[in-house]
């Protein structure tokens, strides 16, 4: 699970619980002017992720650092329909999947920006 944070200008994603341990990461700052957009979208979830460094247990947890196509992406999922993606510019990390608790919170506090 991960709550989201704003701090001053930049968007800050902790990393909560066992879920530190498994994503190998405790947070993700992205400054708000590297988010493109926030959004839901279940068959993105089903695709191939790519190699990663950190946890996955098939239906179960995805969590970490994962390759493909050249790009870095975040993920830290358990449960699909609470998972929202960040679409992120000149950042570490191309995309976030990350699992949040109110998702549409979260996506009008992204996209606002």
């Amino acid at each position: 699970m991960v709550t989201l944070e704003i701090q001053d200008h930049h968007y800050v994603f902790h990393i909560k619980g066992m879920h530190k341990i498994w994503a190998l990461r405790s947070k993700v700052i992205v400054p708000k002017e590297n988010v493109v957009k926030a959004y839901q979208d279940q068959e993105e979830l089903h695709k191939f992720c790519g190699f990663r460094v950190g946890t996955y247990v098939p239906f179960v947890i995805i969590a970490g650092t994962y390759y493909l196509k050249g790009k870095k992406n975040f993920w830290d999922m358990t449960r699909e329909k609470n998972t929202i993606i960040v679409a992120l510019k000149n950042h570490y990390y191309n995309k976030l999947y990350i699992e949040v608790e109110n998702p549409e919170n979260c996506l009008s506090l992204l996209n606002q920006s």
